[in-house]
């Protein structure tokens, strides 16, 4: 047999080790070596996208483990199983229809560190810009009635009534807020930024004398109503 024949049939013996019927298509080596082995990944739909490493666990027979039923969304929530994220993963206000109106309370509190000057200052009502701790107080009610103005995702609800307390203690102000509804949803929000906003306003009416005075510990410590009824911070 001459060379040439021996060329030509060595050809024929390395064509014999190409995937069958591959008709002309451009094949990887990847392809290849699953044609050899007999592995062949899971057939796709045909708008299926799929990303490298979905391909690769594909061909080495390796699935992600199933999501354990504890971690699934739960009903009314999105893909993270938060109730605030949809489903495309977007922020978005909950749906409250549904849930019975009712009664409902949430009692929050904070506290401003002044310096002892300050302290003495509103003992003997010596504030230079007047009665600190009343404009602190009517600051609270204003900032309980536009929270959903502050708080994107909060929603607007029919206030029903603020009661602002503040003490003014050795070492600054102790503020405590209840807020009170008739409503579809709770108050925290309400209370929380009552706290917040009245803080901030006895912070604008002391700053002359303490400039260094800190807002802390702002926190819900009772709500009531709704599904959860009575809840008290341990």
């Amino acid at each position: 047999m001459t060379n040439g024949q021996e060329t030509a049939h060595t050809e024929d013996e390395q064509t014999t080790l190409m995937p069958s019927d591959l008709t002309g298509e451009v094949v990887s080596g990847g392809a290849v070596v699953d044609e050899a082995i007999g592995s062949h990944p899971d057939p796709l739909a045909r708008d299926a996208i799929v990303s490298p490493g979905t391909a690769v666990d594909e061909a080495i027979g390796s699935h992600p483990d199933p999501v354990p039923a504890a971690r699934q969304p739960t009903a009314g929530a999105g893909l993270s199983g938060l109730t605030h994220i949809d489903e495309a993963g977007q922020a978005r206000m909950v749906d409250v229809s549904a849930k019975d109106v009712t009664a409902r309370t949430a009692t929050a509190t904070g506290r401003v560190l002044l310096s002892p000057e300050a302290v003495a200052a509103l003992r003997d009502r010596t504030v230079p810009k007047g009665d600190a701790l009343a404009v602190a107080r009517i600051a609270a009610i204003q900032g309980a009635k536009r929270t959903p103005n502050l708080i994107p995702l909060c929603h607007p609800i029919g206030l029903h009534g603020v009661a602002v307390d503040l003490a003014v203690a050795g070492d600054g102000v102790d503020i405590t807020v209840t807020a009170r509804t008739a409503d579809r949803t709770g108050v925290e929000m309400e209370a929380l930024t009552a706290v917040t906003v009245g803080a901030l306003a006895l912070i604008d009416m002391i700053k002359a004398i303490d400039p260094a005075a800190v807002i802390s510990d702002v926190k819900v410590l009772e709500k009531t109503g709704g599904k959860t009824g009575l809840w008290r911070r341990p």
